[in-house]
């Protein structure tokens, strides 16, 4: 790599960390909350808002209902978060739901599980970047028109952070997350004693109207507005189930250290999703899909964004949209919700490294880079949700319609996954004590697989048309992708397997060398294939120039040299066909030989300089390649160029204790 682009690389990701330093890395309790639960803890900030769009279609009377929809997803939070302790207490090894599910339901309920998160952690990273921006904008409207640049931006951001490593990442992410979390407790603290002191807080948009799309909902319909209004509140949920997938990040003792951050995340994200749904309806907030559906909207209704519910309950708990906790509230808003996305930098390369272990996913995304994290995977998913972000403009309630319908996916199936598991646990206790402990877990993990099921049928009816129906069709697609892999894999295992025929040497070496020009290059081709004391050598040239092969052959005779040339006409002027016709007529005459074909190589320096050379080489390579019999040796030339960039200097690596390492020129 030269130099300007390995100084540039260390600028971004900083010096390589030792494979024995990766203990070091491991989390404190403190740390990880904000590293694994940053997602869900800033769900709290949109999902009120979901719930009252939603509402918003039937009119005005019906936000009277967004409190017991509030209800009833923090009754369904907590038991989702009860339940994921039991996972992270039984599979400590960071498989989470892919594990359980694989482990208990079988290989192929865990690639659904495993296709429905990687569904989940990419749109966590377009929803919470968008929605973060969202809240950017509403202190700054002029900005809306750079949407879509300022969440590309902000996703370059994350992923440039990830490849720092976890750790350094964690430090980072971990002050806006606990400023966040202040801010959103003083705003509810000050707005329930607001009210109490008999000074409730009103919303800017308190005033307004709302133009219902649908009047007079009844029956079916009504039930119909309402479920698909809890769906979307079950927002709230996504990313509970990080931290069952990372707990191998954790101290020891893991599982313990990730159970008591599992509480912790589920507590605080009750409490500030309650208390800012209680707000909203406390300052009467209105908000609707289409800014022109707000009759009394001050704004152009065409062009100019609603203020998002918990900046307008900041507005009103803090003394206007001109006082600094206001801004304050904002700034940690739009930054939680844009490092929301670390969860799923965190959990989606995890869960792909096991995957790519386990031969569902190429085995690139397996290997950890620089600094220990796992860097293929963490570029991948940027790409993917920069694309998604691109293709939705930005738009938060667009994107928030493919979100969770792969986040329940994975909790039926992890949750069904702990049922069948406690019963063998079950079969196999004996004490009493322990028996009780496993029926009171299973109980749990029965009641999280119910309610997530019926939340997943809700989802899926509510949601299709709404853009639901392309993660419907992705987690199959991802399902089909990883079993081809798998299927791939095992196929090259099989085939590779050592036998005594491997072993079985040939019955004649033929070397062939191509030749070109009589040149520094070939020169050293032919002495390095004469050194392997093939039975057979000869150099071949290809004639698509008839004054330069006889200038070649006369060369030859010349300098004496002890091979014979042997000229293959081409007529076409082609190079590659003719010399594979030629090795394939070796093969034919001895089909146990194997012919060895040694092709010169120009070595460059500079990147520009592979265009210039080589390419013929490249074409017969890929072509050679192929034959059964076949090997191909590159005999490379160093040209002068390459000294520039001191290949031949090894420099020891920070951190490298080793002694006795000196430069070496080049002779």
């Amino acid at each position: 790599m030269p130099a300007p682009t390995s100084s540039l690389k260390r600028l971004v990701l900083g010096r390589p960390f030792r494979s024995d330093t990766l203990g070091e890395t491991l989390l404190p309790k403190w740390l990880a909350l904000p590293i694994f639960a940053s997602d869900p803890l800033s769900s709290v900030a949109y999902a009120t808002q979901e719930i009252l769009l939603i509402l918003s279609i039937g009119g005005l009377a019906y936000l009277t209902l967004a409190p017991w929809i509030g209800l009833a997803v923090a009754v369904l939070l907590t038991v989702v978060v009860v339940s994921y302790r039991q996972v992270v207490r039984a599979y400590p090894s960071g498989g989470g739901s892919y594990e359980v599910a694989s482990k208990n339901l079988g290989s192929s309920a865990g690639l659904v599980v495993a296709g429905a998160l990687m569904v989940d952690y990419i749109m966590t990273v377009a929803v919470s970047v968008a929605s973060g921006v969202d809240n950017i904008i509403s202190a700054v409207p002029q900005l809306n028109d750079y949407r879509i640049g300022l969440d590309i931006g902000f996703i370059v951001l994350l992923t440039a952070m990830n490849l720092r490593g976890i750790r350094e990442s964690g430090r980072t992410f971990a002050i806006p997350t606990y400023l966040f979390i202040g801010g959103v407790m003083l705003m509810i603290v000050l707005g329930f004693g607001q009210l109490a002191a008999g000074h409730a807080p009103v919303a800017e948009s308190a005033g307004y109207d709302i133009r219902p799309e649908q009047v007079g909902l009844t029956g079916l319909a009504l039930v119909f507005l309402l479920l698909r209004s809890f769906s979307s509140g079950c927002t709230a949920l996504t990313g509970v189930e990080a931290i069952s997938n990372g707990v191998p990040a954790f101290r020891k003792p893991k599982s313990a250290n990730a159970a008591r951050t599992m509480t912790a995340m589920g507590a605080i994200a009750v409490v500030m999703f309650g208390g800012i749904t209680a707000l909203a309806m406390i300052a009467r907030v209105k908000i609707a899909e289409n800014t022109c559906d707000l009759t009394g909207f001050r704004g152009n209704c065409d062009s100019d964004p609603q203020r998002t519910v918990i900046s307008q309950i900041a507005a009103a708990v803090f003394g206007g949209d001109h006082a600094v906790m206001f801004y304050f509230l904002q700034a940690t808003t739009a930054l939680i919700l844009i490092l929301a996305a670390n969860t799923a930098f965190n959990g989606f390369p995890l869960l792909a490294s096991i995957l790519a272990q386990d031969r569902f996913l190429p085995r690139q995304l397996h290997t950890r880079g620089d600094r220990l994290a796992f860097s293929n995977g963490i570029i991948a998913l940027a790409l993917v949700a920069g694309i998604l972000i691109f293709a939705f403009d930005g738009s938060t309630t667009r994107l928030i319609q493919l979100y969770i319908l792969g986040v329940f996916t994975s909790f039926t199936l992890c949750q069904a996954g702990m049922v069948r598991h406690w019963n063998r646990e079950l079969a196999t206790a004996t004490e009493a004590r322990q028996r009780r402990s496993i029926q009171r877990s299973r109980l749990i993990n029965a009641l999280g697989a119910a309610l997530t099921a019926i939340v997943l049928v809700v989802v899926l009816i509510t949601k299709f048309t709404h853009g639901a129906y392309l993660v419907v069709i992705a987690i199959p697609v991802l399902w089909v992708m990883m079993r081809a892999i798998h299927r791939h894999y095992s196929h090259v295992r099989e085939e590779l397997q050592a036998d005594d025929e491997s072993e079985l040497l040939p019955s004649r070496v033929h070397a062939v060398v191509l030749v070109s020009t009589l040149h520094k290059p070939s020169q050293r081709a032919i002495a390095f294939a004469r050194a392997t004391r093939p039975d057979t050598l000869a150099a071949i040239t290809v004639n698509v120039d008839d004054a330069d092969t006889r200038a070649l052959q006369r060369q030859w005779e010349q300098r004496d040299m002890k091979i014979p040339l042997k000229v293959l006409e081409s007529p076409y002027r082609e190079i590659t066909r003719p010399v594979v016709a030629y090795v394939k007529n070796l093969r034919r005459a001895g089909p146990r030989d194997v012919v060895c074909v040694y092709i010169p190589e120009y070595v460059v320096g500079r990147w520009w300089e592979n265009i210039l050379h080589n390419q013929s080489s490249l074409r017969l390579k890929g072509r050679l390649l192929f034959e059964p019999g076949v090997m191909v040796t590159s005999v490379p030339w160093q040209l002068h160029s390459t000294s520039r960039r001191d290949l031949q200097r090894v420099r020891p690596l920070p951190g490298d204790t080793r002694r006795g390492i000196t430069p070496q020129r080049r002779s």
